[in-house]
């Protein structure tokens, strides 16, 4: 099941078939066994006419988040240590890296408040003061308010690589900025744990030509859900729920930095694709 967060409204969608659903969205999907109350919804609702359905879901998207803030974990895939090892070389730092990947405790920080969240088909941003700027995929989970994973929905994790290379203490600036995470295009819910072989696929373009592209699978990643959750609660209360970054495998090589302009295309299995375009703070262009 998906729910979308239209300007219109919620919208379930199943099976090709969509529903209205009459509610606040943080009390919506901030409940225990949210899989089988939104079947019953579809059990007791009618379905949209195709063309109701057309018009709700071909209109403006919005990120599937309300009150919650986004977090995200870092190191959870090998090629992400490589490359913050890499990154973080000429600084000293590259060690920090590789004993995180191996350590009994995450690395967990936080990453967005949800104005500072796009969704599909809106813009993300790149740092002016950045050299070095790229997206970063990833599998996000929304955890309700007592800690128990509920949806996943596709997030990209904007990254400068030339600040956080520079010292790792720069960390929050290379990754918390206006429009520095995007979320979308829904939230997949499911009373089974998204399967571990699902794809994670990444395609960048300039004027409209591919110039990044690479796939992984979800379950490549070293450390569990519970796990990374667990962490994340340990000491944090959300009482909306929040959403979790669970960290990327994918990572353009380091000749490569996005521009403005530049179109992200991310697509995990189960989920769908979010679309987004390289901007900057228009603060920038006066």
């Amino acid at each position: 099941m998906k729910l979308y967060k239209t300007t219109k409204g919620i919208i379930l969608e199943q099976a090709g078939a969509a529903y209205i659903v009459d509610d606040q969205w943080d009390t919506l999907i901030n409940r225990d066994n949210l899989a089988a109350y939104l079947q019953e919804i579809i059990d007791d609702t009618t379905a949209l006419g195709a063309d109701v359905q057309h018009e709700f879901l071909n209109g403006p998207l919005l990120p599937p988040i309300g009150a919650q803030e986004v977090w995200a974990a870092g190191v959870t895939y090998l090629k992400s240590r490589d490359a913050r090892m890499e990154e973080s070389e000429s600084s000293g730092a590259a060690s920090l890296y590789d004993k995180v990947y191996d350590a009994p405790r995450p690395e967990l920080f936080f990453k967005a408040t949800a104005q500072r969240v796009s969704g599909h088909g809106a813009e993300v941003y790149i740092r002016k003061d950045s050299e070095w700027n790229v997206p970063e995929p990833e599998l996000t989970l929304y955890i309700n308010s007592k800690g128990n994973i509920q949806g996943y929905t596709i997030g990209n994790d904007m990254s400068s690589r030339s600040i956080e290379g520079e010292n790792a203490l720069y960390l929050p600036q290379a990754k918390i900025y206006e429009k520095s995470a995007a979320l979308g295009p829904c939230l997949y819910v499911s009373a089974e744990p998204i399967p571990g072989e699902s794809a994670i696929k990444l395609v960048i373009k300039r004027n409209d030509v591919p110039v990044y592209e690479d796939e992984t699978t979800i379950s490549r990643i070293k450390r569990s859900f519970t796990e990374l959750v667990g962490y994340l609660y340990a000491e944090c209360d959300f009482p909306q729920g929040c959403f979790l970054m669970t960290g990327t495998c994918l990572v353009p090589p380091p000749t490569f930095t996005l521009q403005v302009g530049d179109v992200v295309v991310i697509t995990i299995d189960n989920i769908g694709t979010m679309v987004n375009i390289i901007g900057i703070n228009p603060k920038h262009k006066l």
